[in-house]
């Protein structure tokens, strides 16, 4: 099933939003019921086809058949972009620009390096594609003639090593194909995003994701064991044991690549046994600042729960920590900050760890509110793009940013992107709703998520510009990294370009060089082209 072409996820799961959050966008920001209609995707027609057909020839070789290399409109338009706000207003709009010439489905690493010899041979880029989820302009690059290489038909469980627990999956399995393989054999990979529904392996490891349940699992980045990468230049294989001394690991180096260096055709991953039992819980803090220093003495002493999150007083009171409950009831103004804490494992263990961890939690201010907001946030875990995309279609404009930083300079970057974010927009006429929550936490840090909502002004993407700028700008001034989990493509690039410093970028640039000669990988992504 291909995603929403102009949207997220299943059009089946798509829902309008609740009364109260339609009156509350119009009385509290203004925003306005759209007045044009909406396209239908028989409705845009994409440019002609201008890749020699030699070319197209010569790849429907490489990939056993000219059914494997797709020229028709719907194919290539829902290979357009990926599902930031700013890509699906575009292709709301029906602007084509970033639109592939062809869209072509490997189904082997032999037949990704006869497709790479291909595109080298014709000059002509290739933009990885996986589940198409990328919300920082992955998908777009900057050529205006390129193939998309889609790797759905890649899709399988290679091997599982129940006595090392490893598994080595294709590139192109999505999130529930490889939980359910795994679950199989009674294991699971505990790797479960927002973007779980849709998103696949290859993009997890190319962008460098991070799950829900990241307290307890890990990122994916330290689930790899090892990885294959197609090159124009030949393979890459990495990962002959959990640890080596043997040099850099050269591992590091393909995972947030963003397939500006390769095609990421194989990922070998630690994997876990089953849980036993699954719990969450919602804890009440008065502030966020003190609910984060609870996570803070979680995180660092211990017991670590395996879902730890904690939304500011805003997403709270809005009811975003719950999407199944969006809207909240806008007459309280005791709402505080929610926390939702989750326990996954074997019995014994999660009762022990969710005793401990009640413990320091009450002795940090918390209050216990039972099982109920753990078990919203569980169902609608999945449900937040489509409310955003329920927002656009109401006239609202909708969209997230996301980083890191030291649990010192968490403070002070949870204030500088809020501020920068609110005086941006509301200087351009539209003030903003601004709600943030802790995501992730480390020992020595934590992510803040942020989401935005206002009006969208007369040209919604021009309009989020500034915004987006003033965010990132006010990210690298108090200490924070432009992404934490997002990626960078081509909307982080020249914020990464300042974060990663003259002499990283140099040296990344001459891997590219080596590894894609000709630049036709992801060209403008994750670093400038020349």
């Amino acid at each position: 099933m291909d995603m929403l072409w102009n949207g997220w996820g299943d059009p089946a799961k798509a829902a309008p939003l609740p009364g109260t959050v339609t009156a509350l966008l119009r009385d509290l920001l203004g925003v306005k019921p759209r007045t044009t209609a909406a396209l239908t995707l028989d409705g845009i027609s994409p440019p002609a086809v201008t890749v020699a057909p030699a070319a197209l020839e010569a790849l429907a070789e490489a990939v056993g058949g000219e059914e494997h290399v797709r020229t028709d409109a719907e194919s290539r338009v829902r290979h357009t972009r990926g599902k930031s706000t700013p890509d699906l207003l575009r292709i709301r709009a029906g602007d084509l620009s970033d639109v592939p010439q062809a869209v072509v489905l490997p189904a082997s690493h032999e037949e990704v390096l006869a497709v790479l010899r291909v595109c080298a041979a014709h000059r002509l880029p290739v933009v990885p594609f996986g589940g198409g989820t990328s919300v920082v302009g992955g998908l777009a690059p900057q050529r205006s003639a390129f193939v998309a290489l889609d790797l759905r038909r890649m899709n399988g469980l290679l091997d599982l090593d129940p006595v090392s627990r490893t598994a080595v999956l294709q590139p192109g399995l999505r999130a529930p194909e490889a939980e359910a393989l795994l679950a199989g054999h009674g294991f699971t990979l505990g790797h479960f995003p927002q973007s779980f529904e849709w998103a696949t392996i290859g993009g997890f490891a190319a962008a460098r994701s991070s799950g829900q349940a990241s307290a307890g699992y890990g990122r994916f980045d330290e689930m790899v064991l090892g990885l294959t990468l197609a090159t124009p230049e030949g393979t890459v294989e990495t990962g002959r044991a959990p640890r080596s001394a043997a040099g850099p690991d050269l591992r590091q180096l393909i995972l947030g690549s963003e397939g500006a260096f390769g095609v990421i055709t194989s990922v070998t991953v630690r994997i876990r046994p089953l849980p036993q039992v699954r719990v969450y819980e919602g804890w009440r803090f008065a502030s966020f600042e003190e609910g984060a220093a609870a996570l803070r003495r979680l995180a660092q002493d211990g017991p670590r729960p395996t879902v730890l999150r904690l939304s500011d007083e805003t997403e709270t009171l809005i009811g975003l920590a719950q999407p199944d409950a969006i809207g909240g009831d806008p007459a309280r103004t005791d709402a505080g900050c929610l926390a939702i804490t989750g326990y996954e494992g074997t019995a014994e263990d999660t009762a022990r760890r969710r005793e401990q961890a009640a413990a320091v939690l009450t002795a940090c201010g918390g209050t216990p509110v039972g099982a109920e907001p753990g078990e919203r946030w569980a169902h609608g875990r999945y449900s937040a793009p489509y409310l955003r995309d329920a927002l656009l279609d109401v006239g609202a404009f909708a969209e997230t940013l996301e980083t890191a930083a030291f649990w010192s300079r968490v403070p002070e970057l949870y204030s500088a992107v809020r501020t920068a974010l609110t005086e941006t927009l509301t200087q351009a006429g539209t003030p903003p709703l601004v709600m943030c929550h802790i995501s992730h936490v480390y020992e020595n840090g934590a992510s803040l998520y942020f989401t935005v909502v206002s009006a969208q002004g007369e040209d919604p993407v021009a309009h989020w510009a500034p915004a987006k700028h003033a965010a990132s700008e006010a990210v690298l001034a108090a200490g924070g990294t432009i992404s934490h989990h997002h990626g960078v493509g081509t909307d982080h690039r020249d914020w990464y370009v300042r974060e990663a410093g003259p002499l990283g970028v140099s040296a990344l640039r001459a891997v590219k060089r080596r590894l894609d000669p000709d630049g036709l990988l992801n060209p403008g992504v994750l670093l400038p082209t020349d």
